[in-house]
C-alpha cells in the first residue's frame, strides 16, 4: 500500500500570502496547514549532477541570485563589482560570498520529496525522478524514470510525488525556485518509463483506483494563486480529463487530502475561518461525493478515517479551540459528532497522525512541544513533554505501523531523530554524537506583559559563557499574522550569530498561532513593544544594539507587506478577496478603512527619525506586489530627507536599502548573496567586527 501522508493539517498554504518553506519536510500547523501538505518527506543527500552544474544551487545556503540594490542616500543602483578585480581588495564579507558561491557541489544537502510504495522508494536524484529498491535507497543503484531537463525549466525540483495504487503510474509536481508556478507530470512505469501527460499549475493531487482497477488522478488547478477547480483524469487506453468541481465563492480555496488508510479522498473547501469537507469513496471514485457537514461560518474541521469511523479535528463548540471528535462514517453530519479528546488551554495542534490502534497528536502547549499518544482501543492518553531546547517538529516518513518517528529542531540546532515505539510505550532518542551547541548555548523561555496584561511568550538563545549580556547585540524575530507560528527551523547563519556573541529573541506575539486559535484572534501590535522592553529590562542587550527582522505580513525586511490599505482596496490582485477575513474590507467598511490606516506602514510614514532598514523584495511577487514596496521606500526616503532639513545634534541619516531580487516566488529561500548582505548590514550598522562571524559561517557550511 502506498505510504499515505500523515500531514493531517495541511491546507492554508494556498490562501496565505507569506508562506515560507523552512524545509521540504516541515511540520504543518492547524491554522495554516503549513508549508507542505504532501507525503511525509525526509531529508535525503545526493550529489548535484548536470541539472545544476555551473548554475546557482537550490539548497538553503546554496543559491546565488543576482539582485538590484538601492540606497536611500541617493537611490541610484549600487555599482556592480568588477569581476577582474574581484579577488583584490575584498573585505571579509566579499571573501565569504566568493567562498559560498564556489563551494564544491557535493558539499551541499538538497532537501527533496521522497515517497515509499511497495518495495520501492521514489525521489529526486540530481535532475531526475528516480526509484530504487527500498533496501538500496541509500546506494547509487537506482532507475531513472524522468529527466526534468525535458521540461526546459530553470533549476527545476520535485515538490511532491504520488504513486498510483497498482504502481502503473507515478505523478510528480515540478517547481522552480524563482516561481510559484508548477507542472504535474504523469510517468508510465514500464521497462522504458515515459511521460504520458503533464498538467500546468497543479496544486494538490492524489490517486485512487476504481472498481475496474483503473487508476484515477484527482487534482486541483491553481490560477492567479487561487485554487477553485478539481479535475479527475485517467490514462492509457481510456484517457480522459474532466472538471469535477468548481468552488464559486472567491474567498474559498480547494485542497485534496487522501486519508492515511486510503479509504476516502477528501475535498477540503475552506477559507481562513470556515471549512467544508466532501468524501469521495476510495473504492468507487465515480460515485457522487458525500458531504460531511455544510459550511458554517466560523467552524473549521478536518477529517481522518479509521475502521469505519471519521476522526474530526474541529473548533466547533466552546471553547473555540481545536478538539478531536469522531462519528461513524455513514452518519457524518455534525449532530452525530461525539467529543473524543479536548486540548488544554493555550495549546496549538501542530499535526495529527493515525495508526491502527493509536492516534498521535503533535502539540505546542504554552510554547513548549509535546506528543500525546491516544490509545484508540481503551481511550488512554500518554502525554510526553519533549526536550526544552526543541522549537519545532519535522515529521518523518513512516513506513512502520509499529513506530512513530519524527525530528526536533531549533533555530540554532540541526534536526535530531526521535521515535515513539507503541509496543514499549516509550520515546527513544537518536544516539550518537551530541551536538556541541547543547553545551555552548542556552535557550530561555520568557514572558512579557503587554499593555492589556496579557503574557506574551518569548524564546531567547545566547552563548553560555557570554559575559555582560547587556553589551551584546540583539536580533529580534517577529511575525504575528494568519495564526501562523514564527519560523524556528534550523538555519546555520543563526547559529553563527549566537557563536559570535549575539542574542536571538523570538517574540511569539498575538496574531500568530503559538497558543492556539485565540492567540490569532486577538492579534495586537502592542506585544512587540512589550517584548523588547522586557528583554532590555532583564539585561538582554540595549536599544543601541537591538535589531529586528520580520517577514511578509509583519514586514520590515523580507518580502514585506507594507501598503496594506491600497492592496486591500484593489480587488484585481489575486489574494485580496481571500484576505478580507484577515485584514477587513476597507472598500465597503469605513471602520475597517480607518483601522487599517492606523497600523499600515505606508500610511504612517512621516518626517521623523528612522532606523536603518534593509528591505528585500522580489520582482514578480504576486502575493506582495513590488509596486507597494517601492512606493513605501520612496515615501520613506522623502520623509527622511524632510526630517534631515532640521536635524537634532548628532543626527545621522539612516541607511535605507531596497534589495530587489529577480523571480516571483514569495517564499524563496535565502541565497548566499542575500545572507551575506544582511549580515554585513547588521555588523556595519552596529559597528561590530565581522571577522569571526564569516569564518564560522564557512565552517557551518559543512553541517
Amino acid at each position: 500500500m502506498q505510504q499515505k501522508s500523515k500531514l493531517f493539517l495541511q491546507a492554508l498554504k494556498y490562501s496565505v500570502p507569506h508562506l515560507g518553506k523552512c524545509m521540504q519536510k516541515q511540520h504543518l500547523n492547524h491554522y495554516n496547514f503549513a508549508d507542505h501538505y504532501y507525503n511525509r518527506i525526509k531529508l535525503k543527500k545526493y550529489h548535484l549532477t548536470k541539472c545544476l552544474q555551473n548554475k546557482p544551487k537550490i539548497s538553503e545556503l546554496a543559491r546565488n541570485i543576482p539582485s538590484r540594490s538601492f540606497s536611500c542616500k541617493d537611490f541610484l543602483p549600487i555599482k556592480q563589482e568588477n569581476e577582474k578585480s574581484l579577488s583584490e581588495n575584498m573585505d571579509a564579507f566579499e571573501k565569504v560570498r566568493a567562498k559560498l558561491e564556489t563551494q564544491p557541489q557535493e558539499e551541499y544537502e538538497i532537501i527533496n520529496a521522497e515517497i515509499k510504495h511497495g518495495g520501492f522508494v521514489y525521489y529526486q536524484e540530481g535532475c531526475c525522478l528516480v526509484r530504487s529498491k527500498d533496501e538500496e535507497a541509500d546506494s547509487d543503484n537506482y532507475e531513472v524514470l524522468f529527466n526534468l531537463e525535458e521540461l526546459k525549466l530553470d533549476q527545476p525540483f520535485i515538490d511532491c510525488i504520488r504513486v498510483a495504487p497498482d504502481e502503473k503510474y507515478v505523478a510528480a509536481k515540478i517547481r522552480t525556485e524563482d516561481s510559484e508556478a508548477s507542472t504535474c507530470i504523469i510517468v508510465k512505469l514500464s521497462d522504458q518509463p515515459a511521460m504520458e501527460a503533464s498538467f500546468p499549475n497543479v496544486s494538490s493531487f492524489e490517486w485512487v483506483k476504481d472498481e475496474e482497477d483503473e487508476d484515477v488522478l484527482f487534482y486541483t488547478f491553481q490560477r492567479n494563486l487561487r485554487c477553485h477547480d478539481v479535475y479527475r483524469a485517467t490514462f492509457g487506453d481510456n484517457k480522459r480529463n474532466e472538471r469535477f468541481y468548481t468552488e464559486k465563492d472567491p474567498s474559498y480555496f480547494v485542497f485534496l487530502y487522501l486519508t492515511k488508510d486510503s479509504r476516502f479522498l477528501t475535498i477540503n473547501i475552506m477559507n481562513k475561518t470556515t471549512s467544508e469537507v466532501w468524501l469521495i469513496d476510495g473504492l468507487s471514485p465515480w460515485d457522487p461525493p458525500v458531504l460531511i457537514q455544510k459550511r458554517i461560518h466560523g467552524v473549521l474541521y478536518y477529517v481522518e478515517h479509521r475502521d469505519d469511523e471519521l476522526y474530526i479535528l474541529t473548533n466547533v463548540g466552546e471553547p473555540t479551540e481545536f478538539k478531536l471528535m469522531r462519528t461513524a462514517a455513514d452518519t457524518p453530519a455534525i449532530m452525530n459528532w461525539d467529543l473524543f479528546f479536548t486540548m488544554k488551554r493555550n495549546t496549538k495542534v501542530v499535526d495529527l497522525d493515525m495508526f491502527k490502534d493509536h492516534c498521535v497528536l503533535f502539540l505546542k502547549h504554552s510554547n513548549l512541544l509535546y506528543v500525546n499518544v491516544i490509545g484508540l482501543a481503551d481511550d488512554s492518553v500518554r502525554s510526553l513533554k519533549l526536550p526544552p531546547w526543541a522549537c519545532g517538529f519535522i515529521m518523518d516518513t513512516n513506513s512502520d505501523p509499529k513506530n512513530c518517528p519524527f525530528q526536533l529542531c531549533s533555530p540554532i540546532r540541526p534536526p535530531k531523530y526521535y521515535t515513539y515505539k507503541f509496543a514499549e510505550g516509550k520515546l527513544f532518542e537518536e544516539t550518537g554524537h551530541e551536538d556541541p551547541i547543547t553545551k555552548t548555548s542556552r535557550v530561555l523561555r520568557l514572558e512579557a506583559k503587554s499593555k492589556d496584561g496579557k503574557l506574551v511568550p518569548m524564546t531567547v538563545f545566547h552563548k553560555t559563557d557570554s559575559e555582560d549580556l547587556q553589551k551584546k547585540p540583539l536580533l529580534v524575530h517577529v511575525y504575528g499574522a494568519y495564526g501562523m507560528d514564527l519560523k524556528m527551523n534550523f538555519r546555520p547563519e543563526r547559529r553563527v550569530l549566537v557563536d559570535d556573541g549575539w542574542i536571538l529573541a523570538y517574540c511569539h506575539v498575538r496574531g500568530g498561532g503559538e497558543l492556539g486559535l485565540q492567540w490569532h484572534g486577538h492579534g495586537l501590535g502592542l506585544d512587540l513593544e512589550a517584548c523588547i522592553k522586557t528583554l532590555h529590562g532583564q539585561g538582554f542587550s540595549q536599544p543601541s544594539l537591538t535589531t529586528l527582522t520580520a517577514f511578509s505580513a509583519w514586514g520590515a525586511l523580507c518580502a514585506p507587506f507594507l501598503d496594506v490599505l491600497n492592496t486591500m482596496m484593489d480587488t484585481t490582485l489575486p489574494l485580496t478577496l481571500e484576505e478580507l477575513e484577515e485584514w477587513g474590507n476597507p472598500s465597503s467598511d469605513e471602520k475597517h478603512k480607518n483601522y487599517i490606516k492606523r497600523y499600515c506602514p505606508y500610511q504612517n510614514i512621516k518626517p521623523q527619525h528612522y532606523p536603518s532598514i534593509h528591505i528585500t523584495a522580489y520582482e514578480n511577487d504576486e502575493r506582495v506586489p513590488l509596486k507597494g514596496i517601492v512606493n513605501y521606500t520612496e515615501k520613506l526616503k522623502e520623509a527622511i530627507m524632510e526630517h534631515a532639513k532640521d536635524p537634532s545634534e548628532g543626527y545621522q541619516t539612516p541607511n535605507i536599502i531596497l534589495d530587489i531580487q529577480p523571480g516571483g516566488n514569495h517564499v524563496i529561500e535565502d541565497s548566499h548573496k542575500k545572507i551575506t548582505a544582511q549580515i554585513k548590514f547588521l555588523y556595519e550598522e552596529l559597528g561590530l567586527d565581522s571577522t569571526s562571524v564569516f569564518e564560522n559561517l564557512k565552517k557551518y557550511l559543512k553541517f
